[in-house]
C-alpha cells in the first residue's frame, strides 16, 4: 500500500484514545496493516531502529498494532493484565519523537490478550524486552505517549547524545 507519515509529539491525534476494532472492520484493517509494515519498515531504514507501530502513529484511531521483530505480527484490540510488581527503568524511543530518548519505568513483565486477524483470541505471557515494547504500544491505543512516564525532569536527552547514557 504506502508508507504513511507518521504522526509527532504534539499533534492531538496522539493523545486521544482509540476505538476497538470489532469483528465486521476486519476486512477493512487490510490497507492499515499493510500501511503500518510499510510505514514501520521506512523508519528501520531511516533510522535503523523501530520493532512496532501503533495505528494511532499513523493517524488511525483504532486498537491496532503492528511489530515485527522475527516475523510480522498483529494485535487487535489488545490489552495488558498480570503487570508484574517487578520493574524496571530504560531509555524508551518512539517514533513519534524519533531524536528523544525519554527514561521510563516499565513492569519485567505480563500478559497480553488480543485477537489476531482471524478473530481468534491470544493469551501469552511476556516479558523484558517484549514486556517493555508491548506496554509502550498500547500506552499509543490509550492516548499516553512516553514523554509523560518520564521518570523526572533529567529523563530526557536527544538521540545525538545516546552514547552518553547509561542503561
Amino acid at each position: 500500500m504506502a508508507v504513511r507519515e507518521i504522526l509527532l509529539l504534539g499533534n492531538p491525534l496522539l493523545l486521544q484514545s482509540c476505538d476497538e476494532v470489532r469483528r465486521d472492520e476486519l476486512e477493512s484493517l487490510g490497507p492499515v496493516i499493510q500501511d503500518l509494515h510499510d510505514t514501520l519498515l521506512d523508519f528501520r531504514r531511516r533510522y535503523n531502529a523501530g520493532r512496532a507501530i501503533a495505528a494511532p502513529q499513523i493517524g488511525v484511531l483504532k486498537r491496532v498494532v503492528f511489530m515485527q521483530i522475527n516475523e510480522p505480527t498483529v494485535f487487535i484490540n489488545p490489552i495488558l493484565d498480570q503487570l508484574s510488581e517487578d520493574t524496571f527503568e530504560l531509555w524508551d524511543d518512539c517514533m513519534s519523537f524519533p531524536d528523544l530518548f525519554v527514561r521510563v519505568r516499565r513492569h519485567r513483565s505480563c500478559q497480553i490478550i488480543y485477537r489476531d486477524l482471524e478473530w481468534i483470541e491470544h493469551r501469552e505471557m511476556i516479558k523484558d524486552d517484549l514486556s517493555e515494547l508491548l506496554q509502550h504500544e498500547i500506552d499509543h491505543l490509550n492516548g499516553i505517549l512516553a514523554v509523560s512516564r518520564a521518570i523526572d525532569g533529567a529523563s530526557f536527552s536527544l538521540r545525538s547524545q545516546r552514547r552518553l547514557l547509561s542503561r
